[in-house]
C-alpha cells in the first residue's frame, strides 16, 4: 500500500502486517508464539531484529470493519513501530473455532459489531490475558441506551433530560404512558414536544423526533443512511406502542451534530456534520462520501471526551455531542469507531495507539524503548494580503411573506365558563391570557358549542353573549377540521367594571360587574406564494457571501454553503412566536442552506423562537401613552369632510414624505374617499352573494383553499365594521381593508370583480398614510413609538456587531485537520430576525430619525433619506441589513479597523407598482473615483483564486449625486451573482434577481386560478450607507438605548406619582371579583416595585 505524502521515514523496509494464519499453524495453538516469529510471511533481514522481541498486536472483529479503509491505514502505521506486528484473526476462524484455536497476541484490539461473538472474545482474552485496548465487558453495556445513560448520570456527565419506558413484551400495554396531543408524561415526568424516542437496543438507529402541532406536527424518522437518506419527515404524531424506549428533550442544535472520536483520554478528534434529523438528506463530496469538518472542542468538552473514553474503559471510542443554549449534552455513546479519510487523524491514532502499546509492553518484554516528548500543537494564525476587507457579520431583519388577511372578532364575555378557564390557565396573574394550543383552542370551542346548545333550548336563559357572535366563535374554530400550526388564537382580558366603551361590533347597553374581553384572531397564515417568496430570498441571499470552491464552484452563492458546510459559519434565525413568521424563517433557511424536504423539521432545529424580552414579539393591543395620542390625532384629521388644507398637509406630514404628500393629493378629502371605499365594498359584497346564487361559481375554490363563502364573511364583516351606527368611519379599520384587497387582487383576480383596482387604488392611498403614521407623525413620536417596539431588539443588534471578534462556542474548525479550507480559523457571523411590520417599520425610524449622521453634511445620507421618504410601503419580505466587515491590516484600536454597511429593501413588489416607483443606487455602489482602482484587479483576481472563500472588499467608498455610478464586477463581496442581476439603468449591479420563478409545487397543487398563484418578485437591495465604522454605529445604537431608558424612568415617576396603573386597575379588579386570592396584591405590588427600579 502507498505511503502518504509527508510520512517520516520507517525503521523497517515494509510493514509487519498479517491476515491471519495458514490451516498448519492455527492446529499449534500450543506452541508460543510470542518467542517464535516465523509464523510471520516476511522475516526482518536486520540481525538485531531478529533477535529481538516482537509485540503482537491482534485484531479481532468482522472481517468488514478489519478490512475498512481506517483500520487499514492505521495498522499500515501501527507496524511501522519497529518493534510491533499485526495480526488479523480471520472471521471464520472468529466464528467457528473455539478460543483456544485462535491466534496468539500481546495486545488484542477487539469490538463487537453486528454478528461479532462477543462472549467467545471475552473467553478469548481470560484465557490469553493480552493487553485490552478496548475493555470487552463493557461493550455488553454500550449496546443497551439505558445502562449508557446510567454511566454517563453516574459519571456526571451532561445528557439531556430524559425518562425510561420499560414495556413488557407480553402486555406492552402496562406500561406508565400517558400521551397527549403535545407531550408525552413518562414515568410522571413530562415531555412537551418536540421530543426524541429512541429504541433501548443501541443497535436499533429507528429514531423518531415529534414535532408540536404549532410547527405542523409529524414526526422526523432517523435511520441506518440508505443511500443519500438518513431520514424521512411523517405526518404521524401518536408514539409507538411495542417495544422499549428512551424519551428525551429535544435539543436545539442549529442543524449540527458533532461526533467526538477518542483515542486514549487524552486525545479528542471531533468533526461536525449536518444533523440527519434536518431535511434527512445526507451531504456528500464529489466521491460520495459524506461531508464533515473537524471542529475545535472546548476545554469543557476534551474533559467530558476524557471521562467518556474512561467510564467506558474504550481506548479508541466515538461518542456524539449535542451543543445547545451554550452548552454541550452527549446523547450517544458508540463505542470502537475510527473517523473516515482523514490521514493526519490516522498519522495521531498510529501514533498514540503505538506508544500506548509500547508503553505498557516494552518493559516487561526488555524492549529498550523510551517515550518520546510530543510538542504542543501550535495554533495557527491566518493572515491575510492587500487592502482587501474579510466579512464578519451579516445581520438582517425581515418582514415575513405573503399571507391571508388577519381577521379579528371581539366580543365581551361574562359567563361563569369563561371565567373559570380564565383562571385555569392563570389570567388573574397578569389580567391579560392568550390561549393558542389546541387543547385550549377545544376548551373554547367546547363552550361556545354548549352556550349555543342552551340558547337554543331556552330562548330566555341567562346567556348574555350574542348568539351571532357565538356562532361566529364557533365557525372560526371549526375551520380546518382540526387545530393544525398557529393559525387561530383567543385572547382573554380582565375587565374589573365591563367594557368601558361600546364600538360598533358591541352592544350599546353596558352591564355593570367584571367582564372579559374576548378577542378571537384567524387568518394571517403563510401563503405558499409566502413560502416561495421566502425560500426565494434566502437562496438570492447566499450572493451576500464570497464565492466558493472545489464542489460549489461557478454556482451563484456558492460562497455561503461552502462557509456553511465548512462549520465557519456561526448561524442564527430567530423568529417570533407568529405562525407565519416562524414559517417564513424555516422556508427562508431552506432556501438560504439549499435543505430539502418539509418546513417543519427545519423549523424545530434551525429558528429560535425569540418571544422573550419582546425581542420580535409586541402586544399590539397593548399601546403606548404616545401611540395612543398619535391614533387620537389621526383620526381627527381624517374624519373632516374637506379637502386636506394646508394646515392639514403640516398636521399630517410634517417630516414630508413625498410618499405620504402623493397619497394626500390623491385623497384630497378623506371621508369623501371613505365613502367611495366604503360604497365599492358595498358592489363588492353584492357581487359575492350574486356568485354564490350562481349554481356555476358556488363550489368554487379560491386560492389557498378559501370558498366563495368565507370570502363574503371577510368583506360583509369589513363593510359593517368600517361604517360606524353614528356614521363615521372606523379608520383602524383602514389597513385591514388595504390587505383584504391586496390579497384579492394578487390571488383572486380571475374572479374578474368589478372595481376591484379602483378599490385597489384609493384604499392603498388611505393606508400609506394610515399604516406608517401609526408609528408617529413627527419625528419626536417616531422614535419614541419605536424605541418602545424595538428596543430588546436594538440591544440585541448592538451586542452581534460587538461580539463578532470575540470567541464564542461556535463550531471552530480545527486548523491543521481541515485540508482545502484557505482560512479555518476565520468565522462570519449571521443573525437573522424574522419579524412582523411593526418591528420594521421601528427599526427603520431608529435609523432615519435617531441621529445616525447629518443629511446636511453627508452626502450619500441625503440620498439614502429621499429614498426612503419615497417608499411607500414596507411590504412583504422587507429587509433591513447590516454587513460587518473587518480590515487586517488596520491598527486593532483604529476606528478604520472595523467598517459597516447598511442597506435595506422595501421587499415585495405590489400588484400594481407605479413605472416610477423609488429607485436607490444599487447594493455597494462604486464611484467614479474608484472606478480606475477597480478596474485594475489583477491582485483582486490572484487573491480570488488563492483564497475564494475569504471576503473582497474594497477601501470604503463615497458617493457623490453627480457621478455616473458604475460598478466593476469584482469590486464588492459578491464575486458571483445571480442570473438576472444586472440593474436595468446600468448604474450598479443588483444583489437579487428583479423577478421570481413561478413555484413548481403551486403548480402542481391548482390552488387559485391560472394565474393567480404567480408569485411576486422582491425589490432588490439598495444601499443606505457603506462607510460607516463599528464605533460610530455603536455610539448610535448606545445613544438609542441611553434615550429609551430616560423616558422610561420619567414615565414610571409620573405614573407612581399619579396613579400607578397596578394600584388602580388590579386593586378595582381584586375588590370585584371573588376569583382573586390575596397573594395577587403582593405579586402585583412586588412587579410594580421591579419596574420602578
Amino acid at each position: 500500500m502507498s505511503k502518504s505524502s509527508g510520512e517520516e521515514e520507517v525503521h523497517s523496509e515494509s510493514p509487519r502486517f498479517l491476515v491471519g494464519f495458514e490451516d498448519h499453524e492455527c492446529k499449534e495453538d500450543s506452541r508460543d508464539m510470542r518467542n517464535n516469529s516465523d509464523v510471520y510471511d516476511e522475516e526482518e533481514d536486520e540481525d538485531d531484529l531478529a533477535s529481538e522481541r516482537q509485540i503482537i498486536v491482534g485484531i479481532c472483529s468482522m472481517m468488514k470493519k478489519s478490512n475498512s479503509k481506517p483500520m487499514t491505514q492505521i495498522m499500515e502505521r501501527l507496524c511501522k513501530f519497529e518493534y510491533i506486528n499485526v495480526v488479523i484473526f480471520p472471521e471464520d476462524v472468529i466464528l467457528n473455532e473455539p478460543v483456544e484455536k485462535w491466534p496468539m497476541c500481546d495486545c488484542l484490539i477487539s469490538f463487537h459489531s453486528k454478528g461479532f461473538p462477543l462472549d467467545k472474545a471475552v473467553s478469548y482474552a481470560k484465557l490469553r490475558n493480552p493487553l485490552l485496548i478496548n475493555d470487552l465487558n463493557m461493550q455488553y453495556f454500550i449496546q443497551d441506551r439505558r445502562e449508557v445513560y446510567r454511566i454517563l448520570q453516574e459519571e456526571g456527565i451532561d445528557l439531556p433530560r430524559y425518562a425510561v419506558l420499560n414495556r413488557d413484551p407480553d402486555r406492552p400495554e402496562e406500561c406508565n404512558l400517558v400521551e397527549g396531543e403535545d407531550h408525552v408524561e413518562v414515568n410522571g415526568e413530562v415531555f412537551q414536544k418536540p421530543f426524541v424516542e429512541k429504541p433501548v437496543s443501541a443497535e436499533d438507529h429507528n429514531v423518531y423526533i415529534y414535532y408540536p402541532t404549532s410547527a405542523g406536527g409529524g414526526s422526523q424518522r432517523l435511520f441506518r443512511k440508505i443511500g443519500s437518506r438518513s431520514s424521512v419527515y411523517s405526518p404521524e404524531s401518536t408514539v409507538r406502542k411495542t417495544g422499549s424506549y428512551i424519551y428525551e428533550e429535544f435539543m436545539p442544535t442549529d442543524g449540527t451534530d458533532v461526533k467526538v472520536y477518542t483515542v486514549g483520554p487524552d486525545y479528542a478528534h471531533a468533526e461536525a456534520r449536518k444533523s440527519p434529523a434536518l431535511d434527512g438528506k445526507v451531504e456528500r463530496d464529489s466521491e460520495g462520501k459524506e461531508i464533515r469538518y473537524p471542529v475545535m472542542l472546548t476545554a469543557m468538552e476534551k474533559l467530558v471526551a476524557r471521562k467518556v473514553c474512561l467510564a467506558f474503559k474504550q481506548t479508541v471510542c466515538g461518542f456524539d455531542l449535542l451543543r445547545a443554549n451554550g452548552h454541550s449534552f452527549v446523547c450517544d455513546v458508540n463505542g470502537f469507531s475510527f473517523v473516515k479519510n482523514s490521514m493526519k487523524y490516522y498519522d495521531d491514532c498510529a501514533k498514540v495507539l503505538g506508544n500506548m502499546v509500547m508503553r505498557e509492553l516494552a518493559p516487561q518484554f526488555h524492549i529498550p524503548w523510551s517515550i518520546p516528548m510530543e510538542a504542543e500543537d501550535i495554533p495557527i494564525v491566518p493572515t491575510t494580503s492587500g487592502t482587501m476587507m474579510e466579512l464578519r457579520c451579516v445581520i438582517a431583519v425581515i418582514r415575513h411573506g405573503d399571507r391571508t388577511p388577519k381577521q379579528k372578532m371581539k366580543m365581551e364575555v361574562r359567563n361563569a365558563l369563561f371565567f373559570d378557564l380564565f383562571e385555569k390557565y392563570g389570567g388573574y396573574k397578569t389580567g391579560k391570557l392568550k390561549l393558542k394550543k389546541p387543547k385550549q383552542l377545544q376548551e373554547v370551542l367546547d363552550i361556545a358549542r354548549q352556550l349555543l346548545a342552551e340558547l337554543g333550548q331556552h330562548n330566555d336563559c341567562e346567556i348574555e353573549e350574542k348568539k351571532s357572535k357565538l356562532e361566529q366563535l364557533k365557525t372560526v374554530l371549526e375551520m380546518y377540521g382540526h387545530f393544525s400550526g398557529i393559525n387561530r388564537k383567543v385572547q382573554l382580558t380582565y375587565l374589573p367594571n365591563g367594557q368601558p366603551k361600546a364600538s360598533s361590533e358591541e352592544e350599546d347597553s353596558l352591564k355593570e360587574g367584571p367582564s372579559l374581553l374576548l378577542v378571537l384572531k384567524w387568518g394571517g397564515e403563510l401563503t405558499p406564494a409566502g413560502r416561495v417568496q421566502a425560500e426565494e430570498l434566502g437562496r438570492a441571499f447566499r450572493c451576500m457571501y464570497p464565492g466558493g470552491q472545489g464542489d460549489y464552484a461557478g454556482f451563484p452563492g456558492c460562497g455561503l454553503l461552502r462557509l456553511h458546510s465548512t462549520y465557519r459559519h456561526d448561524l442564527k434565525i430567530y423568529a417570533s412566536d407568529e405562525g407565519r413568521v416562524q414559517m417564513t424563517a424555516a422556508a427562508f433557511a431552506k432556501g438560504l442552506l439549499a435543505l430539502e424536504g418539509e418546513l417543519t423539521p427545519i423549523l424545530v432545529q434551525m429558528v429560535k423562537s425569540a418571544n422573550m424580552n419582546g425581542l420580535l414579539d409586541s402586544d399590539s393591543d397593548s399601546l403606548t401613552d404616545c401611540q395612543q395620542r398619535v391614533k387620537a390625532r389621526l383620526h381627527e384629521i381624517m374624519q373632516k369632510n374637506q379637502d386636506f388644507t394646508e394646515e392639514a398637509y403640516q398636521k399630517l406630514a410634517p417630516t414630508g414624505s413625498p410618499s405620504l404628500v402623493n397619497s394626500m393629493k390623491i385623497i384630497g378629502n378623506p371621508v369623501k374617499t371613505c365613502d367611495q371605499v366604503y360604497a365599492l365594498i358595498q358592489s363588492l359584497t353584492c357581487q359575492i352573494r350574486k356568485r354564490l346564487e350562481d349554481p356555476k361559481s358556488a363550489n368554487l375554490q379560491l386560492y389557498h383553499s378559501e370558498t366563495l363563502e368565507l370570502m363574503l364573511q371577510r368583506w360583509s364583516k369589513l363593510e359593517r365594521d368600517f361604517r360606524m351606527k353614528s356614521g363615521r368611519y372606523d379608520i383602524s379599520k383602514i389597513p385591514d381593508i388595504y390587505d383584504c384587497v391586496k390579497y384579492d387582487t394578487q390571488h383572486n383576480s380571475s374572479l374578474g370583480l368589478d372595481n376591484m383596482l379602483e378599490l385597489f387604488r384609493l384604499s392603498r392611498a388611505l393606508a400609506d398614510i394610515i399604516i406608517p403614521q401609526e408609528y408617529g407623525i413627527n419625528k419626536l413620536e417616531k422614535l419614541d413609538i419605536a424605541s418602545a417596539y424595538c428596543l430588546p431588539l436594538i440591544k440585541k443588534i448592538q451586542l452581534d456587531l460587538q461580539r463578532t471578534h470575540e470567541d464564542e462556542a461556535v463550531n471552530k474548525l480545527h486548523p491543521l485537520y481541515s485540508r482545502g479550507v484557505m482560512s479555518p480559523g476565520r468565522h462570519v457571523r449571521t443573525r437573522l430576525y424574522f419579524t412582523s411590520e411593526s418591528h420594521v417599520h421601528s427599526l427603520l425610524s431608529i435609523f432615519r430619525y435617531g441621529g445616525l449622521l447629518n443629511e446636511e453634511k453627508d452626502e450619500q445620507w441625503k440620498q439614502a433619506m429621499d429614498y426612503l421618504s419615497a417608499v411607500t410601503e414596507l411590504n412583504y419580505m422587507t429587509q433591513i441589513v447590516i454587513m460587518l466587515y473587518e480590515d487586517n491590516n488596520k491598527d486593532p484600536s483604529s476606528e478604520e479597523r472595523f467598517h459597516v454597511e447598511l442597506h435595506f429593501s422595501p421587499g415585495v413588489k405590489g400588484c400594481q407598482d407605479e413605472e416610477n416607483a423609488p429607485m436607490g443606487f444599487g447594493f455597494r455602489p462604486a464611484s467614479v473615483e474608484n472606478q480606475e482602482k477597480q478596474e485594475d484587479l489583477g491582485s483582486l483576481e490572484d487573491l480570488s483564486e488563492d483564497e475564494p472563500d475569504r471576503a473582497i472588499l474594497t477601501e470604503p467608498l463615497s458617493i457623490h449625486r453627480k457621478s455616473p455610478l458604475i460598478r466593476s464586477r469584482k469590486a464588492g463581496s459578491m464575486e458571483v451573482l445571480s442570473e438576472s442581476s444586472t440593474s436595468s439603468r446600468n448604474t450598479s449591479y443588483r444583489l437579487f434577481p428583479s423577478c421570481s420563478r413561478q413555484s413548481s409545487d403551486i403548480k402542481s397543487s391548482g390552488l387559485g386560478f391560472e394565474g393567480c398563484s404567480m408569485v411576486p418578485s422582491i425589490y432588490p437591495l439598495e444601499t443606505l450607507h457603506n462607510s460607516l465604522s463599528l464605533k460610530q454605529v455603536d455610539e448610535f445604537l448606545n445613544k438609542v438605548c441611553e434615550s429609551r431608558s430616560e423616558t422610561l424612568t420619567k414615565t414610571l415617576k409620573c405614573r407612581h406619582r399619579w396613579s400607578p396603573w397596578h394600584c388602580v386597575q388590579f386593586g378595582t379588579f381584586i375588590s370585584s371579583s371573588s376569583r382573586v386570592n390575596q397573594t395577587l396584591v403582593s405579586t402585583v405590588n412586588k412587579s410594580y416595585t421591579l419596574q420602578l427600579h
